[in-house]
């Protein structure tokens, strides 16, 4: 009990003498308020004079004197040459020697004005036209004969044979019709001109009627309405069906629909009529062109990306429904508007700045608001005139060589409020040379 007694005494007083030096250390420290005055410190390197000294790591607090700062860091002087930027903050613009600049290969371009390149190249998932869809059904009870379509997704072509009904009230409604044929009279023929409207309704085509036996066991064979592919078939042979009950699908092929997912981005360039180029792996080479249809009104939830329906011919039936494409979307080319390179782009959490440089080696941070970004470069909304140059290689150089975090960090009000009400830049005129 009384060594561990010793052992706390002994940490309490190494922990007094700690904070004992501690506080003699920052007692010895300059400490001197900050500089407002003008230029009255001791001449700098060069014979250029000195505004004030300041610790890197805390550029805001000034000392008339070099030394450590009470962060322990050694300070450095900031020269009278070193002009502020239009707020007055001077801590916004650093100057790095033009040797220095050259050394760390800096490179800087204008600001310059072009149109966006607006292709979209999204996935897409080929489908049926839904417009080329007809179902085949019974429009009285019957029995299926025969069936000449014995399997899904059997081709067929326009008029082929589908089955063969066996139809009590059909054969009726034909007998009627027969019995009329010879019939001179006006009221006769109103008769049969009924009977054959009767027979129509009942789901008979015209060529169905011409070409059938009239006899009380003559079945009734119903014929593909158009070329396609039969994709259900829901009856077999020597079945009963009742009025209305489906017997089969057919889909048409000769067009088909691309289901393109679009980010939300992309979609507000997208309109109905946009040219389509889609490209399959089972035709390489091949391109497939149409146009957007319609953009869907619903958002998927997982991705949240929107759906476009995008219409192709398919005169060869090469397009078969569930293949992947890839899609390629053609806006209208848009106005030239201002851009930079997507390297000169700093982006943080919530904030996007490049770096500009002035004359005279100055460089000094701008938020801006950037837009679309295509071909490598980003469209700026705000923050910029148009006729700056900016730093596209060697921007965290510059943050090394010239603590230039600290400025970044800094940006005021004033520089944030400008990118956040600045105009867009599509109407301004580029700077001179480009």
């Amino acid at each position: 009990m009384k060594r561990a007694l010793m052992m706390l005494t002994a940490a309490l007083l190494a922990a007094a003498l700690l904070l004992i030096g501690y506080l003699d250390g920052r007692h010895h420290l300059p400490s001197s308020p900050p500089q407002t005055s003008s230029a009255a410190s001791a001449p700098g390197d060069g014979g250029k004079k000195v505004l004030y000294w300041y610790d890197t790591m805390v550029p805001q607090e000034h000392f008339n004197k070099p030394g450590l700062s009470p962060m322990g860091m050694p300070m450095v002087p900031r020269y009278v040459d070193e002009r502020p930027t239009d707020d007055g903050a001077a801590n916004d613009v650093v100057r790095i020697d033009p040797a220095t600049v050259q050394n760390l290969g800096i490179r800087t371009v204008s600001v310059e004005h072009r149109v966006l390149a607006s292709a979209i190249k999204v996935p897409g998932t080929i489908t049926w036209d839904l417009r080329k869809a007809a179902t085949i059904s019974a429009r009285v009870d019957a029995v299926i004969a025969k069936l000449d379509v014995r399997a899904p997704y059997t081709s067929v072509v326009a008029g082929a044979p589908l089955a063969e009904l066996l139809a009590p009230q059909w054969n009726s409604a034909l007998a009627e019709y027969a019995a009329l044929q010879y019939a001179q009279s006006a009221d006769a023929k109103n008769l049969r001109a009924a009977a054959r409207e009767r027979l129509q309704v009942l789901g008979l085509t015209p060529a169905d009627i011409q070409g059938l036996r009239h006899d009380a066991g003559a079945t009734i064979t119903l014929h593909a309405p158009q070329t396609g592919v039969v994709t259900t078939l829901e009856v077999r042979e020597g079945q009963r069906v009742s009025a209305g009950q489906t017997l089969m699908t057919l889909n048409g092929l000769s067009t088909v629909w691309v289901e393109a997912a679009l980010p939300q981005a992309a979609a507000g360039t997208v309109r109905s009529g946009t040219p389509v180029n889609v490209v399959v792996d089972a035709f390489p080479g091949r391109q497939f062109h149409g146009t957007v249809e319609t953009l869907l009104p619903d958002i998927d939830a997982t991705t949240r990306t929107q759906h476009a329906r995008i219409v192709l011919d398919n005169p060869d039936g090469a397009l078969s429904p569930g293949m992947f494409a890839a899609v390629q979307l053609n806006p209208v080319q848009g106005e030239a508007v201002a851009v930079v390179p997507d390297d000169a782009l700093i982006a943080t959490g919530n904030q996007t700045r490049v770096i500009v440089a002035e004359d005279g080696g100055h460089f000094r941070a701008v938020a801006v608001r950037s837009g679309r970004s295509a071909g490598g470069y980003t469209e700026i909304l705000g923050g910029l005139t148009g006729r700056e140059k900016v730093v596209v290689s060697g921007q965290f150089l510059i943050d090394s060589e010239a603590n230039l975090s600290g400025a970044l960090d800094r940006l005021n009000d004033h520089t944030a409020l400008l990118a956040s009400t600045s105009t867009p830049m599509s109407g301004m005129h580029m700077g001179e040379g480009q």
